[in-house]
């Protein structure tokens, strides 16, 4: 869903141009698998989402394909070689950008990029020419001489700096044209700071932690999740029967705010459900008139994007319909295969069942349909 504060216009610099040696992967870290995608597409996806453009991704020399794997289907960026040190990659990317108001350079190694980060460094930049994530030091920290503590440092004044980094783009870019530190300058805000340029410090984000060693790469996430959906609309004179994903012909149709689909919102619960994520009333409030008479599709597809944004795919998908007419039976197969397209599972991951209540109940009066749904969501190793 779009947010009401549109963000001020921002091009951004992804810097994958390292070897990535030390992450224990069979290529760059940058392109590895990381919770179900390419690393680099994490970072590319949420700055495209909040409005980067134009987009640079630094690449090393002949990554162009891995690249090209890695962002498949992504519009809106380009591929731009880096050089020999981070310094000269960022460089090389802000003179490819040639113009723009703010940048944002980040690291691709910090895969989780939160929209309130991106949010607060642009905003940041109205009184500054520059602007970093940063995270305080909780540890105590001692002065290594030799293998022998010489002494503590002062936690309190220092910070962890992430990325992304913000800055007016000609005051990063004249800063880079002018610099002439060592050749292995730490970040971008180092680089500003040498030219005079001030930076300020805002809130980071621990989702942002970067991916450095093997161990960063085995997941935390619990292998298998279950949820479970459960959904009711009432049958009525005069509305369309969409049940499953398909449309059925009968006497009476599904009365709902959106097209009533009982099926597919038992699933999307389910979904939500399995990662912790709300229901589907969070998602898409009946108040709100912009999903009145929405295909339930729209509703399946955006509980999967989030299952796939925490990391895991669609298992297997167990639903139950409760109704006494129309006959589920001709139509399993159908629903089966719709719902399969919209999860890109298997059919075989989906079971559609059909019982009645022996003529009980508002179902078995022919007032309404019930669907009840369980679902496992597996980790994207």
């Amino acid at each position: 869903m779009q947010d009401e504060h549109p963000l001020p216009s921002f091009a951004a610099i992804v810097v994958a141009a390292g070897k990535g040696l030390r992450a224990g992967q069979p290529v760059p870290k940058q392109f590895a698998q990381w919770r179900g995608k390419p690393v680099v597409r994490h970072s590319v996806e949420a700055l495209l989402d909040a409005g980067a453009a134009p987009l640079v991704v630094m690449i090393p020399e002949g990554g162009d394909e891995l690249l090209s794997e890695a962002l498949d289907g992504l519009e809106g960026w380009q591929a731009v070689t880096g050089g020999a040190t981070r310094q000269q990659s960022v460089a090389l990317g802000l003179e490819a950008i040639k113009s723009a108001e703010r940048v944002l350079i980040h690291d691709a190694a910090r895969p989780k990029l939160p929209h309130s980060v991106i949010e607060n460094l642009l905003h940041a930049l109205d009184e500054d020419p520059g602007a970093i994530p940063t995270l305080p030091v909780v540890d105590s920290l001692a002065i290594d001489e030799g293998g022998v503590m010489a002494g503590s440092g002062e936690r309190e004044k220092l910070r962890r700096v992430q990325t992304p980094q913000a800055f007016r783009f000609t005051d990063i870019l004249d800063a880079h044209r002018a610099w002439q530190g060592a050749p292995t300058a730490g970040d971008d805000a180092q680089v500003l700071r040498a030219s005079g340029g001030s930076v300020a410090l805002v809130e980071g984000d621990e989702r942002l932690r970067k991916l450095t060693f093997a161990e960063d790469f085995v997941s935390d996430l619990p292998p298998v999740r279950i949820g479970t959906g459960f959904d009711v609309h009432k049958l009525a004179a005069g509305e369309e029967l969409w049940l499953g994903g398909i449309k059925i012909d009968h006497d009476k149709g599904l009365a709902g705010h959106s097209d009533a689909d009982v099926a597919l919102h038992a699933i999307v619960d389910a979904l939500l459900g399995a990662i912790g994520n709300g229901d589907i009333g969070d998602h898409f409030p009946p108040s709100d008139p912009q999903w009145k008479g929405a295909s339930s599709d729209r509703f399946v597809a955006h509980a999967a994007k989030l299952v796939d944004e925490a990391g895991y795919r669609t298992g297997n998908i167990d639903l139950t319909i409760i109704c006494e007419a129309p006959k589920i039976g001709p139509h399993r197969d159908a629903m089966r295969q719709r719902i399969a397209e919209l999860l890109g599972v298997d059919t075989g991951a989906i079971s559609v069942k059909a019982t009645t209540t022996e003529r009980l109940g508002f179902t078995g009066r022919g007032e309404g349909i019930a669907a009840q749904a369980a679902v496992t969501v597996i980790r994207n190793d």
